[in-house]
């Protein structure tokens, strides 16, 4: 009796606790008013169709969290709107309420910051300022103190689980000793079945609100790291960011941190094991006395037998990661540059450098696997084994093995069986946290920009914009020689200053030296205003054109079509079937160069700076509109503003202020046009290049009033032109109004989302994709014959221990350890057989889909990769397949093995009391129907958390390209607070998916809790005699797992329903839109092919996407083989490889390099100057030697000389080959152009002209012929202009 009653005291005592504890720290935040009030109480609906109200945004526009009462909070009751909505409609992002403020970024982020500098600066770091300090000890301490109240609380929760898991097997020989007849007090079984449920109670109660809050820690900590990571990602200096590809970043912010914030599951489990296992052993001994330390003894064993397992599986899941890291930088790389890979036909060899990294993967995966499988063995053989020990010592030390004793026991055991397989996890798992927390930190500790480069000053503090004064600056510092040396100038407020050079002379070097860029090794960099900076290669968002201008500036609508016109914008966006509102493709890919080039300097003029930097702005546009560009914009709009420019045309110099000439990295002359031409060498070599490339034009005799109806004619060929594109632009005009059409109409669609019920179709495929499925039934058959094994062996147990000391025993003692014993080892066979074909299974479906889905993206069509983002590719290449590998069919096999496990429980409480059948099957079918009534809002949730991720991935991986454009607007507070919004956006659907989960098992639990009450009252209530006391004990032993194992029956459905969208996202890219063979048979060419190099066009029709407008419309045309074709149009061991690097003037720059042709190269060729990778480019084509080269603006980025000579050098190298050149008339390339054999005019999609140039140029009135004047003009307009003065 005192037992029974101290048991309910203590509950009393708990629940005081508890209540004590909800009103110290469970205050909860009113910040709702009453329209928040008014919100909940209607259930987010509107009181006449029961559907969301449209005007205040339904249930999706408050917090149900933050207002829940203590019961509602108790009970998940709060989460009843949210599921309710997402059963009557599909959910999206709108539907899913806000977080509470203390579980968004903005709430949650300072506290982190806070207690982490306070980490700081208590471990003796307090006078060095910044990240490079933070050790993995001082983080994860911040961690911790940030969420200590959260902490504690799920320590109390966790104690009082493991106390109250513990009472049932406690009391079971007490139930067994009832039933037979010892009776101690009045009503003792109605007290042992209130104590009985009551522990039931709390241990539901603690179990789901320890889970619930274990998960709001993860998602904080998660959110804190990435945000941590992203700022760090946003100040790394140059050298720093060479050393970490975009890959391997993206991993520490996904992977990594996903791994810290996956330990809040194992917070406690280190402190939990001892006291586990020391409630077992008071179990024990009570019930076994001395027998108890054998138990003890086996436990040990057992637990040190998974050390080695789980060291192994620890190295093997390491060496999986560093695999993956490998295959996921390659692939990021190659979907980079996959025009380029299907435009030379390479897509299927680097498929196949894919397959052998994944190969590689796959072999640490495969030992990862197996070693899980013993691990599971190892799992599921525990009870067993320690039970055979326990027993066996009870016969050796004389110990009488009595039913209820025994039952009491193998309860004990059952439950021992989490914190012995647990222990090796958890060890593993801080390992595992420590590895991610010290690549986390070693992250951090990456060098940041130097502060001090720059001296910024107010703009109204001096007249001088711009002065550097004995500056040396080096792109790395351990280089002997610096990027920049010797660098001595002034730039006053409102001057223009020109930079020109060769290639790799330094010239953008300088101009990121003043933004602070480049590290400095001595003198000073003093900057009098806010700067505004136009780079090289064009860094684009994306998003819309529109967002990109404004770039987080208000729309001033007269200003901003002020800006388009400057920008010569107006007609491009009149083109583009949706204007300003055209969404643009992932690095701008349905963007010419041009169109992103003049993007840029309209967000440059947008935001109205003091000092404006423009890398080679010019290159990528044609005559005309960089003449248009340089009057309407430098001119123009930037007359009084300070501008330092670079550029290879030697034409815009003479009307800059000062020009700066470089060379090997230093200033080499410096002054106005007309005092350095006649004195300065190497200022003379770049205009005498020029002139060289114009005398081609002395002998044309061009009149010189053209010119003058150039601007008229142009406009007018273009008007007719586009009048084929008229029809275009009305619908595209019509279409504005509607948003969901202008949606269906952009490049880059919304992904994919299915909807409802993932198909029956996805299961069965994915189970019969291995083997067609031939291992299935053998691993169902092993996991039934294990069950039914495993309850042969405890009703053997019931049935042949006597009850009591004074009832005879059926069998001897050692009869009944050996039956034992073998049914334990039968058991443990099958496990071990089931585990290993799991493994074998899972291992090949993943192999087969990953392939499968590889092979169907490599063979999409381009098309496919201009639409599609790289992140949602990545995101199945790497999140996706992860599930694959090692989650999901782990997820099935729990599935199918729980549903195994509750029928098993069924049939022994049925063999009792077959009445339990009364309540079990109501309760089974009202467990389902809440499963149904779930299942659709956590799919969808699910879902949503797949969709909003990727766009975190994207947008980090965009700032970390575009973060020197971003440093110098002074945009990284807002580009911040963007990471911040996107994380709370994927953290609304992620939180409440665990609430539903948590909402829906708590309901199960309290249904199975009923059915057990209903089996215990049933069983005290019969009379003495009709039931064996044994059975019945057994009947009460697997009725303790009863909720658990139901819940985890619907638990494992749920989470697998979640999961298996990993493999519906995988199978929808396994059937992308192929193109065609890559070999047709009846049709192959001869090996000599192509033998000529001709080239036919007919009818030729090209546009990025079926439902987008054409961009080439029906071109015809004839390229005969062994000519030179100039397409010309505005904007829309080693020697070999030696010969090929001199050839396009790379020779003498290889050569100095330490490593020669084996030096790195830098993710995106960054260490080398964007001129000197088009001619890498360059020597890659003249190695190949191909019939047919096509050259695509190869040259823009060079200066004019060097372009003289790579011209001479084509001519020589491809003397019998087809050579398209494609180009648009801009200074240095027009006379390459004038020297094809043909040339070919594009205007709008189509072909204007096709002629000889001679043929053309004789025809005053052709358009190549005004072309060619216009930039004659414009060349020698600003040399006559200088003579003349």
């Amino acid at each position: 009796m005192g037992t029974h009653m101290w048991l309910l005291d203590f509950g009393s005592l708990i629940s005081a606790l508890i209540l004590n504890y909800t009103g110290l720290f469970g205050k909860r935040v009113e910040d709702g008013s009453n329209h928040l009030r008014e919100s909940l109480l209607n259930g987010g609906v509107s009181s006449s169709n029961g559907e969301p109200s449209e005007s205040d945004g339904g249930i999706g526009n408050v917090s149900l969290f933050t207002n829940a009462s203590f019961l509602s909070i108790l009970t998940f009751s709060w989460m009843n709107p949210l599921i309710a909505f997402g059963n009557k409609k599909t959910l999206d992002i709108k539907d899913v309420p806000q977080l509470d403020h203390r579980d968004s970024v903005d709430g949650f982020l300072p506290i982190f910051k806070g207690k982490l500098e306070a980490c700081k600066a208590t471990s003796g770091d307090d006078n060095n300022s910044g990240s490079a300090h933070i050790t993995s000890f001082n983080l994860a301490k911040a961690l911790i103190l940030s969420s200590w109240r959260l902490i504690l609380l799920t320590s109390i929760y966790a104690l009082l689980y493991t106390v109250a898991s513990y009472v049932g097997p406690y009391l079971i020989d007490y139930f067994v000793q009832f039933l037979n007849g010892n009776q101690t007090f009045a009503n003792e079984g109605y007290v042992l079945v209130m104590s009985f449920i009551i522990a039931k109670i709390f241990e539901c109660l603690t179990q789901r609100h320890w889970y619930f809050r274990l998960q709001q820690i993860g998602m904080r900590v998660r959110s804190f790291l990435v945000s941590i990571i992203y700022q760090k990602g946003l100040t790394l200096s140059s050298n720093a960011r060479q050393g970490r590809t975009s890959g391997e970043i993206i991993n520490i912010m996904s992977v990594d941190a996903d791994r810290v914030a996956m330990f809040a599951w194992y917070l406690h489990d280190l402190w939990m094991v001892p006291v586990q296992v020391a409630l077992a052993l008071f179990v024990l001994y009570a019930r076994l006395g001395l027998a108890s330390l054998a138990a003890l003894a086996a436990t040990f064993v057992v637990m040190l037998a998974n050390f080695p397992l789980g060291k192994m599986q620890e190295k093997y899941q390491e060496k999986v990661m560093e695999a993956k890291d490998v295959r996921m930088k390659s692939t990021s790389e190659i979907l980079r540059n996959m025009r380029i890979l299907k435009l030379q036909g390479w897509e299927m060899k680097f498929l196949a450098k894919i397959a052998e990294l994944r190969k590689n993967e796959t072999n640490w995966l495969k030992k990862y696997v197996y070693t899980s499988a013993m691990t599971t063995f190892v799992f599921w053989g525990t009870p067993s084994f320690v039970a055979v020990v326990t027993f066996g010592a009870c016969v050796l030390m004389g110990i009488p093995l009595e039913s209820g004793k025994v039952l009491s026991a193998l309860a004990t055991f059952r439950v021992l069986q989490e914190p012995i397989y647990n222990l090796p996890d958890t060890i593993s798992m801080v390992v595992q946290t420590k590895v991610s927390l010290d690549r986390i930190t070693s992250f951090l500790h990456l060098e940041d920009l130097q502060k001090n480069i720059v001296e910024r000053l107010p703009r109204e503090s001096s007249d001088v914009a711009i002065e550097v004064s004995n500056g040396m600056f080096s792109w790395d510092l351990s280089s002997e020689s610096p990027t920049l040396k010797d660098l001595n100038f002034k730039i006053l407020d409102g001057m223009r200053v020109a930079v020109c050079g060769t290639v790799g002379s330094g010239k953008s070097s300088l101009l990121a030296c003043i933004l602070g860029e480049v590290p400095k090794i001595a003198g000073t960099v003093k900057l009098c205003g806010s700067t505004a900076y136009v780079a090289q290669s064009p860094w684009i968002q994306s998003g819309k054109i529109q967002d990109n201008i404004l770039f987080g500036k208000e729309m001033d609508s007269e200003k901003y079509n002020n800006v388009l016109e400057a920008c010569s914008l107006k007609k491009d966006l009149e083109i583009l079937p949706f204007g300003d509102q055209t969404i643009i493709g992932e690095r701008g890919i349905n963007l010419s160069g041009g169109q992103k080039q003049r993007v840029q300097i309209a967000r440059a003029l947008y935001q109205d700076a003091d000092i404006f930097l423009f890398d080679d702005p010019f290159s990528a546009v044609d005559a005309h509109t960089g003449s248009h560009l340089f009057k309407e914009c430098l001119l123009g709009v930037l007359a009084s503003k300070t501008i330092v420019y670079v550029t290879h045309q030697v034409e815009f110099l003479p009307t800059a202020d000062l020009i700066l000439v470089m060379k090997d990295g230093k200033i080499t002359e410096m002054g106005k046009y007309n005092d350095i031409i006649t004195s300065g060498r190497n200022l003379m070599e770049l205009v005498g290049a020029h002139k060289e490339a114009l005398s081609v034009l002395d002998n044309m005799e061009l009149a010189k009033d053209n010119s003058s109806n150039i601007k008229d004619d142009s406009s007018d060929n273009s008007k007719s032109s586009k009048q084929t594109l008229d029809e275009d632009k009305k619908d595209a005009l019509n279409s504005k109004a509607n948003e969901t059409e202008i949606q269906k109409g952009q490049l880059v669609q919304e992904e994919e989302r299915e909807k409802g019920r993932v198909g029956f179709w996805v299961y069965w495929k994915y189970i019969t994709k291995a083997y067609k499925g031939a291992l299935v039934p053998l691993i169902l058959c092993a996991q039934m014959l294990f069950q039914v094994l495993q309850i042969a062996s405890n009703y053997w147990m019931a049935w042949a221990a006597p009850p009591s000391r004074d009832v005879e025993a059926p069998v001897t003692v050692l009869t009944l350890i050996y039956i034992y014993i073998a049914l334990a080892i039968g058991s443990s066979i099958c496990i071990l057989i089931r585990a290993l074909l799991l493994a074998t299974a899972g291992l090949k479906t993943a192999t087969i889909l990953f392939n499968e889905m590889h092979f169907s993206i490599f063979r999409a069509p381009m098309s496919f990769f201009d639409s599609t983002p790289s992140g949602r590719i990545l995101n199945r290449a790497s999140t996706d397949q992860s599930d694959v590998d090692t989650s999901i069919p782990y997820q099935i096999g729990a599935f199918a093995f729980t549903t195994i496990q509750l029928i098993g429980i069924i049939v022994v409480m049925s063999q009792v009391a077959w009445q339990v059948f009364i309540i079990f099957i109501p309760v089974l079918g009202l467990s389902f129907w809440y499963q149904r009534y779930y299942i659709d809002t956590a799919r969808e949730l699910a879902r949503l958390v797949g969709l909003f991720k990727a766009p975190i991935i994207q947008h980090f991986s965009e700032s970390l390209s575009g973060s020197t454009t971003i440093r110098s607007f002074g945009e990284e507070s807002r580009f911040i607070n963007i990471n911040s919004q996107r994380l709370d956006e994927c953290n609304r659907p992620r939180f409440h998916n665990n609430c539903a989960m948590e909402w829906l098992c708590f309901r199960l639990d309290v249904l199975s809790s009923i059915v057990f009450a209903f089996c215990l009252i049933f069983l005290i209530c019969l009379p003495r005699g009709v039931i064996d006391p044994g059975l019945a004990g057994l009947a009460v032993t697997y009725g303790l797992n009863l909720n658990m194992l139901q819940a985890w029956v619907i638990w494992t459905l749920c989470s697998l329903e979640n999961k298996i969208i990993a493999v519906e996202r995988i199978f929808q890219y396994t059937n992308i839109s192929s193109e065609p063979p890559l070999v047709i048979e009846t049709n192959r060419p001869d090996d000599n092919w192509p033998s000529k190099g001709d080239l036919e066009l007919h009818d030729l029709q090209v546009r990025y996407a079926p439902h987008m407008p054409f961009v080439l419309k029906g071109l015809t045309c004839n390229f005969p083989g062994g000519l030179k074709t100039g397409i010309v149009g505005r904007t829309g061991s080693g020697k070999s490889t030696l010969i090929a690097l001199d050839c396009c003037q790379l020779g003498d720059e290889v050569r100095k390099k330490e490593n020669k042709l084996d030096s790195i190269v830098t993710e995106n060729g960054e260490n080398w100057s964007v001129g000197q990778r088009q001619l890498v480019c360059l020597g890659r084509v003249i190695l190949k030697r191909s019939k047919v080269l096509v050259l695509d603006e190869a040259t823009a980025s060079v200066d004019t000389a060097t372009d003289n000579l790579i011209q001479k050098t084509l001519r020589q190298q491809f003397s019998d080959s087809t050579v398209i050149t494609v180009a648009i008339t801009i200074a240095h390339r027009i006379t390459s152009v004038l020297d094809s054999d043909i040339v070919v005019l594009l205007d709008n999609g189509l072909i204007i002209e096709h002629d000889s140039p001679t043929r053309l140029l004789e025809n005053k009135s052709s358009m190549f012929a005004k072309l060619v004047a216009e930039y004659s003009v414009r060349s020698n307009s600003s040399f006559d202009e200088l003579d003349n003065s």
